[in-house]
Formats: C-alpha cells, structure tokens, sequence
C-alpha cells in the first residue's frame, strides 16, 4: 500500500490542488507527503503556501518533508519518483519545464512513460472522494490498475466501477471472469461491472461525467502498446480531459 506519495509544486492553481488532494489521500492512506519544490520558484507566495501546507500537515499528524531541486523537469521528478509509491502531478503539465528529450514535452507523460510508479494526475477544482472508476482492458497495466484499486477500495472503503468497452460479448464475458479472478482475494470490496461500447476514450469521460466518480484509475498502456504511446491514446485524451483525478498505473 501507498506509503510516501510525492508532490511536485511551481505555485500554480493546479499544483494548490494536487496538495490538497494529498493531505486528503495522505491521511486516509496513512502515507508520508514529500513536495518537491524548484529554486526558481521558491517565492514569496509558493513559500506561504508551503508552510501553510506543512501547518495542516503537522495538525493532521502527517508525515511531512520539503524537497528542494535545481529545477522542477521531468527528469528530476522521475528520479525522485524512486523513493515514492505515489507522484501526483497537475492535469496542465506545461506548468513545468518541458524536458529537452521530454516525453512528449509533458511532465506528466515523462513521468508515466519513464518511471514505474503510478501518476495521480490532478485536475484544478478538489473535491472529495466517495467512489472510483475503472477502465479495464485485459492488458498487463489494466491488471495492475485493478490490483491498485482493489487495496484502494479495500483500504478506505471507496465503491469501485470496473467499465468494460466492447462490442463483443464474447471479450466482454472473458473480461468479466478475468475480473473476477483479480478481486477475488479481495472478498469486502463493494464492486460492480459496466459493460459499455463506443469510443474508449469518449465512453470513459462519458461515465465520469454521468456515473458520479471522484476518481479514475486506468492503465498506462492499453493491449496496443505502441498506440497507447502516443499522443491522443485513450490515456492521454482521458488525462487531459477529465474532471476528477485519474490514476495512471504501469
């Protein structure tokens, strides 16, 4: 389970959120909350912002560490990603410095397509989380995706949604079991099944918009691996475009 969650911060309205989200997510988890901050931005405003994080962190009885680096980039956050289980980073990712070999120019797409850990990507109103959704795809990081929010829901007690998107019964029914199987270890989690069909990445912002979730989780590379790569996949339309917080598991 989650244990050190890693917060990158310029001082953007954006990055405001994703501290809100991780005091939130901290301390259901129990977690430690590392905020990494840039030398270039340590003004005025980003150091009050920072104590006053760091003053609800301590009255929460949170674990909690500032982290200071040359530069807030893709890379540097990557490598700090090591000693994390979690990285949460804003949905507009232009916020930090475009990597000079960045993973599509994005800080976020450097981070998940480099490093193994999971990416909360932080869209810019915070609202609390009662339920999640899931898209899953039979693919190896929809298994991990599944696995995560399985321990999620199992932790906090957050209903999960698993959405498969098929026009083939036959997929949708082997999927099903497949899903089965997965949560099987997991006998007190409240889930459900949602068999859909259309677009993936339309159907997915159609039920966060509809099904009343707070938060997404889906894998990082659907059963295309090299398509799923690429700007304008399902991940990367779903991250951009959604209105609550999407997990991007590896």
């Amino acid at each position: 389970m989650t244990k050190n969650i890693l917060i990158p911060t310029d001082g953007s309205e954006y990055s405001k959120t994703a501290l809100e989200y991780g005091i939130y997510i901290a301390k259901r988890l129990d977690a430690r909350l590392t905020v990494l901050y840039g030398e270039e931005s340590l003004d005025e405003r980003v150091r009050s912002n920072l104590n006053r994080v760091g003053e609800r962190c301590g009255k929460a009885g949170l674990d909690f560490q500032l982290k200071k680096v040359r530069e807030v980039a893709g890379e540097v956050i990557v490598e700090e990603a090591k000693d994390a289980d979690w990285v949460f980073l804003p949905q507009k990712e232009e916020q930090f410095h475009e990597s000079r070999d960045g993973f599509l120019g994005s800080a976020s797409e450097v981070v998940i397509g480099k490093s193994d850990r999971p990416v909360l990507v932080i869209p810019v109103s915070f609202q609390e989380i009662e339920s999640m959704g899931l898209a899953y795809d039979g693919s190896p990081s929809a298994d991990n995706a599944l696995k995560i929010a399985a321990e999620l829901s199992d932790k906090v007690r957050w209903p999960l949604s698993i959405i498969i998107i098929t026009d083939n019964s036959d997929q949708a029914a082997d999927l099903s079991i497949r899903i089965e199987d997965l949560l099987d270890p997991y006998e007190e989690i409240d889930s459900d099944v949602v068999i859909l069909s259309g677009k993936a990445e339309h159907e997915i912002i159609k039920f966060i918009k509809e099904s009343s979730v707070e938060l997404m989780v889906m894998g990082a590379h659907g059963n295309r691996r090299f398509e799923e790569l690429t700007l304008g996949s399902t991940t990367s339309y779903v991250m951009r475009k959604s209105t609550v917080p999407v997990l991007i598991v590896n």
